[in-house]
């Protein structure tokens, strides 16, 4: 079969794409952009300055150029008086006044969408990690400083639990404190209490709740792990998906199956079409159920805007792959960009947007033709190889410019998840829609549905804890420049690349493998390494090498992908022994982690359960792992694998107005690797440093782990007084300032040399043949 028969529908050969559009919805972009961006005066000037070039322009041009000129400058100045208008609605008046002052006010209005459940990191210095929950509400009356004002402004309220059972449309009242924002809300609210329910919730939210709480009730027969991405790709619930697979879905670019992209809106009308023509439905019927069938989703889904966006978004990409081609579906994504800015202006300054267009426009411009030149593979393949590709390329140049970073795993897990979203996407819709009707129906949808989930969560689980599945680059303009470089070599080359069969699979292997680094590092681990400081960003993971595959784990680090990956790097398949020095979440909330995968025999625990919270959600953790755990007692002593451990604190609780009772409640451990004397010393601060120091007056060490990763509070005799050849420093990104430079120079005075995971990354500490210590960096 030819190329040009297996295209289908891609465009003619030597057909230009039209792109008469383009420039006035580029202009109309810009000038929205212009217009919530400057002062009213401003955006005033600058729509009257662009009439006036437009006119001094055009005046010696042929009729047709002045014609788009004019059209051009026209679709500028009406972006600016859109975007100038909705602004001052947000940015003027009474709200915006208030918070500028931090007003407390009663404010009464409508929720505007789904209460979402957050969490804070934390857990050092500033205290236990923490949930909240963000509702977007439209305030219609507030009361401060005296004064009743009658307004309609978007705000956004940080609350508590109680908040989490409200429906979009229902009328509330609250008291709180607010304070200035941007974009497009015009304060943040800080509620105290419970909602003071005023009203029931919108038409919309009364019709399709019962299908959206029939779908949280089916996937109850699915197993925990991945039952939450089922509502999460139906209608965009995540409620019911774990912080840790949300990191994994981050990390490998699948967020957009369960945030209710244009993927979504494409699959439900394929689907809908494709029953639609089995049933024998045809000619303009067709797109009597495609309209009907977008429009039930999106009722489902909830009409917000982010929603509106992705079923325009949807619908194009859908139409350019399969339908019109790149000369008519790319007038008809210029045309939607034109609406959607006009109807909701915020939509210009969106990152999400900018990345719905793009992923669009790359599926549209480049799919057809990148299909085209994978002639070698059955059409489907080939297509489940252009558009993850595409979309990935398209977006780069925004990625790293907002984020800075880049996600090398997107482009293969995309792919590998591909064929498993939409049967997860179909049965999980009939199970939403046969729920209110039939529960045992729903529940054997869902459970069906759980079988390609499964598969979603594995392989982002898989491709997350490879260590290059993303990198980091700095964002901004730099990250913009890299985006485009990166863009423009990927224009350039992968066109020859798919052409080539034997071309394309060395490619394949060389982003799984080396990118990737599906394979062990050469050199890493090095042999006979001793101890492992795991970059696990700002907190505390060292690894004390027990024997083959053996490790002694002392703390966690906070992030479960990050230490997970450092000791599969390792080959670490037993843990006889997880010290978990103290609860602050720098050191425990990667837990889950170190339990993956591996054989954890017991816990060694702080003896102070503070931050309650954090230690009560290790407990939880340990327990459903059936992990005993245990705090020591100064003087216990343990022999694993040749390795040996001595508790030397905590001898009592200090408790200090001035100092973190966590921080001085840490375990501090003596370990001897095969002769080479290791201090750990957790977090302790001055007062628990001097204590120990007193207790034991002949402490020495060979390698000192800097307690507090550097921070200042330290007493100088931890530093200079233990004889130590090497200092080792968890420590990453952070506001504290650790290390301490003070610090550092007088671990250099002492004569150590001084190693951190922020400069040095995961770095192993070996013995050279003349037996000195060493350190390998990753």
């Amino acid at each position: 079969m030819t190329s040009e028969a297996r295209a289908g529908t891609s465009d003619p050969p030597g057909e230009r794409v039209d792109m008469r559009l383009v420039p006035i919805a580029a202009a109309l972009w810009a000038g929205t952009i212009l217009g919530l961006r400057l002062e009213t005066r401003h955006a005033a000037f600058v729509g009257a300055a662009a009439a006036l070039v437009a006119v001094a322009v055009g005046v010696p041009l042929a009729r047709s150029r002045r014609l788009v000129i004019g059209l051009v400058a026209l679709c500028l100045v009406v972006g600016v008086v859109a975007g100038a208008s909705r602004a001052t609605q947000v940015r003027d008046g009474p709200v915006a006044e208030l918070a500028e002052i931090e007003a407390y006010v009663r404010l009464e209005g409508v929720v505007a969408a789904d209460p979402e459940l957050r969490g804070t990191d934390g857990g050092d210095e500033r205290g236990p990690a923490a949930e909240y929950v963000l509702v977007r509400f439209r305030v219609d009356q507030i009361f401060g400083r005296g004064s009743t004002y009658r307004v309609r402004t978007p705000v956004m309220l940080v609350v508590d639990r109680s908040w989490l059972e409200l429906l979009p449309g229902q009328r509330v009242a609250a008291w709180g404190r607010l304070s200035p924002a941007d974009g497009d809300l015009g304060a943040f609210v800080d509620v105290h209490g419970e909602p003071e329910v005023m009203g029931g919730p919108g038409t919309v939210a009364r019709m399709v709740e019962p299908l959206r709480a029939g779908l949280r009730e089916a996937v109850r027969v699915v197993p925990a792990g991945h039952r939450g991405l089922i509502p999460g790709m139906v209608v965009g619930d995540e409620s019911m998906i774990g912080g840790e697979l949300r990191e994994e879905m981050r990390v490998t670019g699948l967020t957009h199956l369960t945030a209710v992209s244009g993927t979504h809106v494409g699959i439900v009308l394929l689907a809908m079409l494709g029953a639609a023509k089995l049933i024998g439905v045809r000619g303009y019927l067709l797109p009597v159920v495609a309209v009907l069938s977008v429009a039930g989703f999106v009722l489902l889904v909830r009409p917000e805007p982010s929603v509106l966006r992705a079923a325009v978004m949807g619908t194009v990409a859908v139409a350019g792959v399969l339908v019109a081609g790149r000369r008519r579906a790319l007038p008809a994504l210029a045309a939607a960009v034109a609406v959607l800015v006009l109807i909701d202006p915020w939509l210009a300054v969106s990152v999400g947007f900018v990345l719905s267009v793009s992923a669009t426009a790359g599926i549209i411009l480049l799919v057809p033709r990148w299909r085209e030149a994978m002639d070698w593979l059955p059409g489907p393949l080939a297509l489940a190889v252009a558009v993850p590709l595409a979309a990935q390329l398209a977006c780069t140049p925004m990625l790293l410019a907002s984020f800075g970073e880049f996600s090398v795993a997107s482009v293969p897990a995309n792919m590998a998840v591909g064929p498993a979203v939409a049967p997860a996407m179909v049965l999980g819709l009939g199970a939403a829609l046969a729920g209110p009707v039939f529960p045992p129906a729903a529940a054997a949808l869902a459970w069906a549905a759980g079988l390609p989930s499964w598969w979603i969560a594995t392989v982002a689980g898989w491709f997350a804890r490879q260590p290059g599945a993303e990198f980091t680059w700095a964002d901004g303009g730099a990250g913009a420049v890299l985006g485009v470089v990166l863009l423009l070599s990927g224009l350039a080359l992968l066109p020859v690349l798919l052409r080539r069969p034997v071309v394309s699979a060395v490619a394949a292997a060389v982003v799984v493998i080396v990118l990737l680094q599906a394979l062990p590092s050469p050199g890493w681990p090095p042999k006979g390494w001793l101890m492992v400081l795991c970059d696990v960003g700002q907190g505390d993971a060292t690894v004390l090498r027990a024997g083959a595959a053996s490790a002694v784990v002392v703390d966690a680090g906070p992030d479960p992908l990050l230490v997970r990956r450092c000791l599969d790097s390792l080959g670490v398949e037993h843990v006889p022994l997880l010290v978990l020095t103290h609860y602050h979440a720098d050191h425990v909330d990667g837990v889950p982690g170190v339990l993956a995968g591996r054989r954890v025999d017991r816990a060694m625990v702080s003896p102070l359960d503070e931050p309650l919270e954090n230690a009560q959600q290790v407990g939880t953790w340990l327990a459903a792992a059936g992990i005993p755990a245990d705090p020591p007692r100064v003087g216990d002593s343990w022999t694993v694998g040749g390795i040996s451990l001595d508790v030397l604190w905590p001898r009592r609780v200090i408790t200090s107005s001035s100092e973190s009772d966590s921080n001085n409640a840490s375990v501090v451990l003596a370990a001897d690797l095969h002769g080479v004397e290791v201090l750990l010393t957790g977090d302790i601060e001055p007062s628990a440093q001097r204590a120990l120091l007193h207790a034991e007056p002949d402490l020495t060490t060979d390698i000192l782990k800097v307690a507090h990763h550097g921070s200042r509070h330290q007493d100088p005799r931890m530093l200079s007084g233990l004889g130590a050849q090497l200092a080792v420093i968890g420590v990453g990104d952070n506001t504290h300032g650790h290390p301490d430079p003070e610090v550092l120079e007088r671990l250099l005075t002492s004569g150590a040399e001084v190693r951190r995971t922020d400069h040095d990354g995961t770095f192993a500490v070996i013995r050279t043949a003349g037996g000195a210590l060493a350190t390998v960096a990753r």
